[in-house]
């Protein structure tokens, strides 16, 4: 599932080429994936030129000239590709946004969702989110005081998207490996100094999949050199059975908080 460096990478890829276009018209393949008919979709969406995109934790919204907005979020398997139907990827398209000079194609078997909302409705639908990791407002003291109230194992803590937005499967190995801490533990029992690193963690990690495009298997569009680059910059996602880039331990792969995850038993304590 995409996280937050690849609905940012997306973010700024999609808002280069389709900022200020107008769409000419949209074909609808899974009607499951919209929140409204296709009608009604087709009426209030045709015709409108999309003024901003923005992203909120692992979701995009595009924002449109009449007020409303379209809630993305893929989910399992979704992808994004701007580009012809000559160019284009051969995976199922779900929806279809056909502009004057491109096309924007959302696919895969398992597209989350692309909702029709007001912006009071999105904000309602959103806000129960925890904060963004990246933000200014993100501070080291607001995550002392989001982690004093925490309980439970720190992967489980990091994939929460009520606790910190934005982070998932992959990135909550690596921060947990960046701050040279194992999976398993428990938030409520980390030291001072151990918040400190996850805190520096979180940012450097999330900052680092940022340059590295993030680690979808698929370019944005024709000629996009950047998108996925971060599948050869894992510390440990992924790595089962490779030495640790710090100790040359081999790396481990477990079942924590039911969910995969990639550690080294050796430097991470």
């Amino acid at each position: 599932m995409p996280e937050l460096p690849e609905m940012e990478n997306y973010r700024t890829r999609l808002s280069e080429h389709l900022i200020g276009k107008r769409i000419q018209e949209i074909t609808i393949t899974r009607e499951k994936s919209l929140n409204v008919t296709v009608e009604q979709f087709r009426q209030h969406v045709e015709g409108q030129t999309i003024v901003a995109i923005d992203r909120k934790a692992k979701h995009l919204l595009f924002n449109l000239e009449s007020g409303k907005v379209l809630l993305l979020h893929l989910m399992l398997g979704g992808v994004m590709y701007i580009g012809g139907e000559g160019d284009a990827p051969k995976r199922t398209k779900q929806v279809t946004f056909i502009f004057d000079d491109c096309s924007l194609f959302l696919m895969g078997l398992r597209l989350g969702y692309l909702h029709l909302h007001s912006l009071d409705q999105v904000e309602e639908k959103l806000r129960d989110l925890g904060p963004e990791p990246l933000d200014d407002s993100f501070t080291l003291d607001a995550f002392y005081k989001l982690a004093e109230k925490k309980r439970g194992m720190l992967k489980s803590a990091l994939v929460n998207q009520k606790f910190i937005s934005g982070i998932g499967n992959l990135y909550s190995d690596e921060i947990c490996y960046q701050s040279c801490l194992l999976p398993q533990r428990k938030v409520q029992e980390l030291t001072i100094q151990e918040k400190q690193a996850l805190y520096r963690s979180i940012q450097a990690i999330l900052k680092r999949g940022l340059t590295y495009g993030g680690y979808m298997d698929m370019p944005v569009y024709k000629g996009d050199l950047l998108t996925g680059q971060y599948n050869q910059h894992c510390y440990v996602y992924d790595r089962e059975g490779e030495l640790c880039k710090r100790c040359d331990s081999k790396i481990l792969k477990a079942k924590v908080a039911s969910r995969k995850s990639f550690f080294c038993n050796n430097c991470q304590r």
